[in-house]
């Protein structure tokens, strides 16, 4: 038989009474979706993702059929409103014709831009054989094609006439192209060194004050495709939509093939000395490892836009780049912080 008790029954509730206090209780975790640094990582890997091979053949399929069906519809229209008001058919074709016009400069531009990068991606490699080999003619050739590159722009008169003036007189192949790089593409270094920083701010910014989901992706994104735009403009390689986009692609694969966007809170220390609004703010925390990782891209950016590697001339500073561009946005910099990319 089982036993049945009548009194009260009496529970020990000093240890649960201890654990349950108020000043005892673990803190409330700080839940993030993806974690710090989720915006640019997120934005690195939309803009690195490859198509698949079956939504290339989808779309391109696709517009060949649009094309196909709006070129027969406006060929009936015309050739109907030609027999029925004739002035009003030959104002049609002719506007018809002015945007094929148009289209075709546009097809044209883009096309030429694609060979401008291309022709700085040739002399980048050309310039790395010639240093790994220590060649004296083809750095003479990478030297006379970054001046061709440059010829008619009036920020790089200063360093043309001063390459001129000096490449004679050097007779290996580091000395030359260090000369190109000093004389040549240091201010360019300097004004994609603004940019960068530009940008890192811009990124920091709106995800510290943007509460929104997703504003601070799209932020990051759209932030970091202006980025590498403006660094490919300022190193010569103009670039048209489809360019553009292709250089995106190239930088943002780089950067997550070499897990550059993978951080952890030991770099908002290293770039912002662990300052108090980003320990006790996870907005204001996130917002300076986003800066971070868009100073990274832009200096992805700008090894690929750039047509010479750096040798001569030493690779931007992310840490550098990061404590200028958030200087007085996130409580003191730490302007002694050693150089971590």
């Amino acid at each position: 038989m089982t036993e049945t008790r009548t009194g009260p029954v009496l529970i020990d509730l000093d240890a649960e009474a201890e654990a349950a206090r108020p000043e005892t209780a673990p803190p409330v975790p700080d839940v993030a979706p993806a974690g710090r640094g989720s915006a640019m990582a997120q934005a690195a890997r939309l803009a690195a993702r490859r198509p698949s091979r079956l939504g290339t053949l989808f779309w391109g399929l696709a517009g060949a059929l649009l094309s196909f069906v709006v070129t027969v519809a406006a060929w009936s229209w015309i050739g109907a409103l030609m027999a029925a008001y004739p002035a009003l058919g030959w104002m049609a074709a002719v506007l018809t014709l002015s945007f094929l016009v148009v289209l075709l400069l546009m097809a044209g531009r883009e096309m030429a831009a694609l060979l401008r990068l291309g022709r700085i991606d040739h002399l980048r490699a050309e310039a790395e054989a010639a240093v790994a080999q220590d060649d004296l003619k083809a750095a003479r050739r990478v030297a006379a094609g970054v001046e061709r590159l440059y010829a008619g722009r009036p920020d790089a008169a200063w360093g043309l006439a001063r390459l001129k003036d000096r490449k004679e007189d050097i007779f290996d192949a580091d000395g030359l192209l260090g000369l190109v790089e000093t004389d040549l593409l240091a201010p360019l270094d300097l004004a994609a060194m603004r940019e960068v920083e530009g940008a890192a701010r811009q990124v920091a910014t709106v995800t510290a004050v943007v509460p929104l989901a997703l504003a601070d992706v799209v932020a990051a994104l759209t932030a970091n495709v202006r980025m590498i735009r403006r660094v490919a403009e300022i190193y010569g390689g103009r670039s048209g939509t489809i360019g553009g986009w292709r250089l995106t692609r190239a930088v943002m694969t780089h950067l997550v093939a070499t897990g550059a966007v993978a951080v952890g809170d030991d770099l908002i220390h290293s770039v912002a000395g662990g300052s108090l609004l980003t320990r006790l703010s996870r907005r204001f925390g996130e917002g300076v490892v986003n800066g971070a990782l868009t100073a990274r891209v832009g200096v992805a950016a700008m090894e690929v836009c750039r047509p010479l590697p750096f040798v001569a001339v030493a690779r931007p500073s992310v840490s550098a780049l990061v404590g200028r561009a958030l200087a007085g946005l996130f409580g003191s910099g730490r302007e002694d912080a050693p150089d971590r990319d």
